[in-house]
């Protein structure tokens, strides 16, 4: 099953402010979904965030 987190979950995750949260969103650096008012992330597109914030990538085979 898909898990969602809010921007508030995320910027605890990372030690952030809720707004740099939603500055990631808004220039689209972190893929999320729009419910209402608010914003929910998918543990998939965490996973998308991390990896394209790695400095080194393992080499491929």
């Amino acid at each position: 099953m898909l898990q969602l987190y809010t921007c508030q979950e995320i910027a605890e995750r990372y030690r952030v402010e809720v707004i740099t949260v939603w500055d990631w969103i808004r220039k689209k650096k972190l893929p999320a979904i729009k419910i209402g008012r608010d914003y929910r992330v998918s543990d998939r597109d965490i996973e998308y965030f991390e990896s394209t914030r790695k400095t080194v990538h393992p080499p491929i085979k």
